[in-house]
């Protein structure tokens, strides 16, 4: 520990509040109703905020009313989240949520925010965390037994314009890499959504079962999948042997999700594979049209669903769903291939911008262990 630094109980710097243990009636306007989700890395997100009456305001303030410089934190679900509290924020706290108000000339607010987001203290907080059968939680009541490590008030003032500074700079190369990954991802959408209305002459309008054999998975067995980020995912009940009674299917096989949260989501499987519960492939039919074209075509459009609690899409709407497309297959086969060129580069792109997201999270826990280790 370097010279004039020193590590006291939370509670011998700092009052400790706990919020109601109830939810109010929120309404559209009045003082804000702050929920533990609003907590977001270490700020305040009011993008969904809820609110109170005055009445009701004036019963959940009866414990502490949270005033600047407040650090509330989350004791239970959303663990390690914390933020303090801005100037001109009326607001009253929401369940499992604490607030920490410092004694003047103490601690400075921004620095103890710093040290509670570092790996340090999340690692403490992991080790007092008390693993619940539906949440975990932390004993609001040890709170203030919790060890902080606390140098002159002076050096902490360093270390917060050291951090700010430079998480300023993070902050800036997130929002700029976060907005080349949407420009990237929208770039393909845009072309996609090009190519199937800027259509040329030999397209023709053509019922989908004209253009594909349509194949329903058994809904007798067990075993479903659903389609997630491109992902095909089965899920088998207990008892089943994952075996299927339909015929398999060559690879390239457009299969669409047909029940469910995720009705109407596409995959197009790379090895061959067999039908599956709540699912629907769809094999080209010879001389009309080719899988892959088939698989970007029905990308684009928006098939008909039907139930509001449990979509799902219908035999009869598939059997009477039309949809327009070039007549030529080697046209067919441009649209693909060019599709399928751009899809690599955007994978390509997305990747290199998650990595560099990564990174700067990296980054950001780093500098905050240096801060919190003397290194800075």
């Amino acid at each position: 520990m370097r010279e004039g630094w020193q590590i006291k109980k939370l509670g011998d710097v700092a009052d400790v509040y706990d919020g109601p243990h109830a939810t109010p009636t929120t309404v559209d306007s009045g003082p804000i109703f702050l929920g533990i989700g609003a907590l977001q890395d270490g700020e305040i997100n009011l993008g969904e905020t809820r609110h109170v009456t005055h009445q009701d305001f004036i019963q959940w303030t009866r414990r502490v009313r949270p005033q600047a410089n407040d650090v509330v934190f989350s004791y239970e679900t959303r663990l390690g989240q914390a933020a303090i509290i801005p100037d001109g924020l009326v607001c009253c706290l929401g369940r499992r949520m604490g607030l920490i108000r410092f004694n003047n000339g103490t601690v400075f607010p921004r620095y103890f925010l710093y040290q509670y987001l570092s790996p340090q203290f999340r690692e403490f907080l992991e080790s007092k965390t008390i693993r619940g059968a539906t949440v975990d939680r932390l004993s609001i009541k040890d709170i203030p037994s919790f060890p902080i490590l606390l140098p002159p008030l002076s050096e902490q003032e360093r270390i917060v314009a050291l951090l700010d500074e430079a998480f300023a700079g993070l902050a800036t190369a997130k929002a700029n890499a976060e907005r080349n990954l949407q420009n990237a991802r929208a770039l393909f959408e845009s072309h996609l959504q090009s190519v199937f209305s800027q259509r040329g002459e030999g397209w023709l309008i053509k019922s989908l079962v004209d253009l594909c054999i349509v194949d329903w998975g058994n809904t007798d067995l067990t075993k479903r999948a659903y389609v997630e980020d491109g992902k095909f995912l089965a899920v088998s009940a207990a008892g089943c042997d994952g075996r299927i009674g339909h015929r398999e299917h060559e690879r390239n096989t457009p299969v669409l999700s047909a029940i469910g949260a995720q009705c109407g989501r596409m995959f197009l499987p790379e090895e061959d594979f067999t039908a599956i519960k709540n699912t629907i492939t769809l094999t080209s039919r010879q001389g009309q049209c080719t899988g892959g074209f088939l698989y970007r075509l029905l990308t684009h459009v928006d098939l008909p669903k039907r139930g509001a609690a449990q979509p799902f899409i219908s035999k009869g709407d598939i059997q009477e769903f039309q949809v327009v497309v070039p007549e030529s297959l080697s046209v067919q086969q441009e649209i693909e291939e060019s599709l399928a060129c751009l899809e690599a580069e955007t994978h390509r792109l997305t990747h290199l911008y998650e990595r560099k997201l990564a990174a700067l999270e990296e980054l950001k826990k780093s500098l905050l262990h240096q801060a919190f280790n003397g290194e800075l």
